[in-house]
């Protein structure tokens, strides 16, 4: 592979190409340096700086309700990922024989098995398709009726990065009393997301995709009115008011977000996770948005001028993403990405096709380079 100029932040190898930030992501410089520096805190002093990392905690709060557009830190709870957050919910709700729950079709396990877990009370999940996927949202309205008490979307399928119009679904669950559950985790930090358009009352997201993390941190918002609804099922000495005084007997839970973080916090996480989103907001998330839009558009190109790809992801600009999924017309999905992946593409296959995901500081250069392998098959 011929050497690629890299984005400062990002020393990748020069024999990887990395086009799965869909899957995980590889950590920018400013995190693995407040890794590290976290690391050497603890092994030179312990627990010595806690209040000063408690700061942090506080500032990752401010940063996440800031990259949804929430309007307090206190709507924002921190926990280990998206499952946890949906499972939550599921089973926080009082459910009763004959509600359903409406989500699409061909959604990503998390946003799936959790509500499947309800059948045995006697919750109807009706997970529903569209031949013309354009109209998703008003399928997905159309299936709804009195006695729907959810409506739980990805905002970017995961497979092949088609966008939801967010804002229909979320206008039609507030003016008929449903509970709207967003899994952002295909979209923050990689496309702009304002909650204010939205109105969910729930957001769910892993830090360890397009916001650049490690794995085991979440983002979990929850509407002040929406997370009253919840009965908890976990309990601990961090969800209730005034947690550090260890030695009170009336005590409440939290009224805010914090209600659903029962034990210790992950401190080493949330240092990574904060370093991650403080270069997010300083590039500038529809900086971020803009460049990767025109990466996925480029994809597009090439493999529409290319007769032997198909392009599975959606032609229409408004539900581009930062995903991109093709198929070989010669090659087998397993072929071709044994073949890419042992020319150095980390990629994925997901469903009948190859995913694709550039973030926003890889260059068309790079892109070149994955057009030459492609062409040499």
């Amino acid at each position: 592979m011929n050497h690629i100029k890299r984005h400062p932040q990002f020393p990748l190898n020069n024999d990887i190409l990395y086009l799965n930030h869909a899957a995980v992501s590889p950590w920018p410089l400013t995190t693995a340096d407040a890794i590290h520096a976290f690391t050497m805190q603890n092994l030179h002093s312990g627990s010595a700086n806690y209040l000063k990392w408690m700061e942090t905690e506080q500032s990752l709060r401010e940063l996440m309700s800031k990259l949804i557009n929430a309007s307090s830190p206190d709507d924002i709870s921190l926990l280990k990922n998206t499952s946890e957050g949906l499972s939550i919910i599921a089973h926080g709700l009082d459910w009763l024989p004959g509600d359903n729950i409406v989500i699409p079709a061909n959604e990503f396990p998390s946003n799936r098995i959790v509500w499947e877990s309800l059948i045995a009370c006697g919750v109807e999940i009706r997970q529903i398709s569209s031949l013309d996927s354009n109209s998703i949202e008003s399928a997905l309205i159309k299936a709804s009726d009195d006695k729907t008490r959810l409506i739980s979307v990805s905002a970017v399928q995961y497979h092949n990065g088609f966008r939801m119009n967010l804002p229909i679904i979320g206008d039609f669950c507030r003016n008929n009393d449903i509970l709207f559950v967003v899994d952002a985790i295909q979209q923050l930090g990689a496309l702009v997301f304002d909650l204010e358009q939205i109105k969910a009352d729930f957001v769910v997201a892993d830090g360890h995709k397009w916001m650049m993390a490690p794995e085991g941190l979440a983002l979990f918002y929850s509407h002040p009115d929406a997370r009253q609804k919840l009965h908890l099922h976990q309990y601990g000495w961090r969800m209730i008011e005034n947690p550090t005084d260890f030695n009170q007997k009336d005590w409440e839970i939290a009224a805010d977000g914090k209600r659903f973080e029962c034990g210790s916090p992950n401190m080493l996480g949330i240092h990574a996770l904060h370093a991650s989103l403080t270069l997010i907001h300083e590039t500038g998330q529809a900086a971020i948005e803009e460049s990767i839009l025109s990466n996925t558009r480029y994809l597009i190109d090439y493999i529409d001028n290319n007769n032997d790809l198909t392009l599975v992801s959606s032609s229409d600009l408004s539900r581009h993403s930062g995903i991109c999924s093709f198929r070989h017309e010669q090659v087998n999905n397993n072929q071709l990405f044994d073949y890419l992946t042992k020319k150095g593409v980390q990629c994925a296959i997901r469903g009948d096709a190859i995913r694709l995901s550039p973030h926003f500081y890889q260059h068309k250069q790079e892109l070149n380079q994955l057009f030459k392998i492609i062409d040499t098959i």
